[in-house]
C-alpha cells in the first residue's frame, strides 16, 4: 500500500507536491520521491519519510514545473533499495514518469517476458518499473510525435492484459499530460480533482480525498474502476473512457481501507472513512454484549480505533479513557519490514497511564488483530499497568490469508487468527478474552456510506480472491519473493 499523487497546475508544484504527499505518509514511510517537468524531468527520491528525503532547500531547488508526480512506498513487491523508489521513468518513447499504488500478482512471469521477448532491461525489483515498460512498448509504436487518447486506452489496455493484480497508476507523457488509471475491479483507489477558478483549469490526482481538501480542490471524484483519465497539457481538456473488453469487470474496492489504511477524514469510492469506523464501533458493541463481561473503561488502541472505541463505550454505557499515550514520531507498525522492527517500535510509540489501568478491568479496541506481536505488546503493557482483567476486540473480522494486492500480508505463517479459535488467540496475546467482528457487520458498516456498492475485495479475510490469475503456483512464487525481500532488508 503507497500513496501516489500527480498535479498540473498553474505555478511551480513543489511546495503542493510536498504539502500532498505529507498528507499520504500514512500510507508508506519506506521512501519518497518527486519528480517534476519544466521541459525536463528533474527527481529527488530516498528512503526513509518525506522529512528525511526533502530535508533542505538543496533537496527541492531545483524540482522546477507546474506538472509533478509524487510517491510514499510501502514495499511489498520489491525490497527497501534505494532502486526501489518511485517515481520512475523511461526516455523513449515520448520521455513517460509513472508512480503507482498496488501490487502486480504476475510481477515475475511479466518481467521474464520483457527481458526476454522486449529485449526490455529493467533496473529494479519494482513492479511499477514492469508497468511503466508495458506501457512504454504500447506507445512506441503510434505512427505520429503526439498520443491519442484512442492511443493511451490502447496503451491501458495492454497493461490490463498482462499485468495482473491491483493497481492504481499516475503517468505522466512529457509534452502531452497526464494519464491515470484503476485497476479493472478498482480494488486500490484513486481520486481525481479539478479547479476552475484560475486563469486555467488545475488537476490532481491521489490515493485519497483528504489530498484533494488539503489543496483546496473542492471538485473531485473517485476514478471509476478500470476507468483511464488523460490530461491534455495544452489545451487543458480531460478525456475519460474505460477499456472496453473489461467494462464488465465488477467493482470490488478493498474493504482494508476502512478499516485501517485510510485517513479518517478521506472519502473512499464516496464512503466517508470515519463514519464508516464509528458504525464498526456500534456494531461491535453488539458482540461485546454477547458474552456479559464486568468492563470498567474502554481504551483505544491510538491513532486508527479511536472512532470506533468511542461508539463502543457510547452503546454500551461505558466510560471512555485514553489510556496509551502515543508518540508521533515513531511510524505506523504495522506497515513496517519485519517482527523485530514491529515489537520493538511498539514499545517506543505507546506508553500507559497507569492511573486508568490499575485495578481495572479493561476493554482494549484495535482495528485488527494481524500478527499478534503488536497486540501481545499493548496487553501486556495493560498487565504492567495494573489492569485487574484485560479484554481485547477488534473491529474487524479475523483476518486469515495473505493479500496479493498491495498490503504487507504475503505470508499463510503470519496470521494469528489462521486455524485458531478466539480462546487459543486470546492465550497467545495474553488476553481474557478476545472479540472479533463478524465480517457481514464490518461489510455493513461501508455498505451504510454507499448502497451503490455490492461487494468488497475481503480476500485477507475469507481466503477467497477476486481476480483469476491467484493461483497455489503463484502464491508460493510470492511467498518465496516476500521471504527474501524481507531477508535482504533486514540484512542491509
Amino acid at each position: 500500500m503507497c500513496g501516489i499523487i500527480g498535479l498540473m497546475e498553474n505555478t511551480e508544484v513543489i511546495e503542493r507536491l510536498n504539502r500532498g504527499l505529507l498528507t499520504l505518509q500514512h500510507r508508506g514511510q519506506d521512501a519518497a520521491g518527486v519528480l517534476t517537468y519544466d521541459g525536463r524531468f528533474h527527481t529527488k527520491k530516498g528512503l526513509g519519510l518525506i522529512r528525511d528525503v526533502f530535508s533542505t532547500y538543496d533537496d527541492i531547488r531545483n524540482l522546477r514545473g507546474t506538472i509533478g508526480l509524487g510517491h510514499v512506498r510501502y514495499p511489498t513487491i520489491g525490497g527497501c533499495r534505494f532502486e526501489d523508489a518511485q517515481p520512475f521513468d523511461v526516455n523513449y518513447p515520448f520521455g513517460i514518469a509513472i508512480v503507482h499504488n498496488g501490487n502486480v500478482t504476475n510481477y515475475h512471469s511479466l518481467r521474464r517476458d520483457l527481458e526476454l521477448t522486449k529485449k526490455r532491461m529493467l533496473y529494479s525489483t519494482n513492479d511499477v518499473e514492469a508497468i511503466l515498460n508495458v506501457f512504454a512498448e504500447a506507445l512506441a509504436h503510434i505512427p505520429r510525435s503526439r498520443a491519442t487518447f484512442s492511443e493511451i486506452l490502447n496503451a491501458v489496455e495492454s497493461v490490463f492484459d498482462q499485468a495482473k493484480g491491483a493497481y492504481s497508476v499516475i503517468l505522466y507523457i512529457s509534452g502531452q499530460g497526464l494519464v491515470a488509471f484503476r485497476d479493472p475491479c478498482g480494488i486500490r483507489p484513486l481520486v481525481f480533482g479539478c479547479r476552475t477558478d484560475t486563469f486555467l483549469p488545475q488537476y490532481a490526482i491521489a490515493s485519497e480525498s483528504a489530498v484533494m481538501t488539503s489543496l483546496g480542490y473542492k471538485n473531485f471524484r473517485d476514478v471509476e474502476s478500470g476507468e483511464v483519465i488523460f490530461i491534455d497539457e495544452k489545451s487543458r481538456r480531460v478525456y475519460s473512457g474505460k477499456v472496453q473488453k473489461y467494462k464488465h469487470y465488477p467493482h470490488i474496492p478493498c474493504i482494508f481501507e476502512w478499516v485501517y489504511f485510510a485517513r479518517p477524514d478521506s472519502l473512499i469510492d464516496q464512503v466517508n472513512v470515519y463514519k464508516s469506523r464509528v458504525f464498526m464501533g456500534k456494531y461491535l458493541a453488539q458482540e461485546v454484549k454477547k458474552y456479559e463481561l464486568d468492563i470498567d473503561v474502554v481504551i483505544p488502541v491510538p491513532d486508527s480505533s479511536r472512532d470506533a472505541a468511542i461508539e463502543l463505550a457510547r452503546e454500551l454505557g461505558l466510560k471512555y479513557r485514553e489510556g496509551l499515550v502515543k508518540n508521533r514520531y515513531i511510524g505506523r507498525t504495522f506497515i513496517m519490514p519485519g517482527t523485530e522492527e514491529r515489537s520493538s517500535s511498539v514499545k517506543q510509540k505507546l506508553m500507559p497511564i497507569f492511573a486508568e489501568f490499575k485495578d481495572k478491568n479493561v476493554l482494549l479496541v484495535d482495528d485488527s488483530i494481524v500478527r499478534g506481536n503488536t497486540s501481545q505488546c499493548i496487553v501486556q503493557m495493560a498487565r504492567e499497568a495494573g489492569a485487574s482483567k484485560v479484554y481485547f476486540a477488534s473491529y474487524s473480522a479475523p483476518l486469515i490469508s495473505p493479500c496479493y494486492y498491495g498490503i504487507d500480508m504475503q505470508t499463510k505463517r503470519e496470521f494469528i487468527a489462521r486455524g485458531r479459535n478466539i480462546d487459543m488467540i486470546a492465550s497467545l496475546i495474553g488476553a481474557d478474552k478476545v472479540i472479533y467482528q463478524p465480517i457481514e457487520n464490518m461489510l455493513k458498516a461501508v455498505y451504510l456510506g454507499n448502497n451503490e456498492l455490492k461487494d468488497f475485495c475481503k480476500a485477507c479475510f475469507t481466503g477467497t480472491y477476486p481476480t483469476a490469475e491467484i493461483s497455489a503456483e503463484l502464491i508460493e512464487e510470492i511467498e518465496n519473493d516476500r521471504h527474501q525481500a524481507l531477508k535482504a532488508c533486514q540484512s542491509s
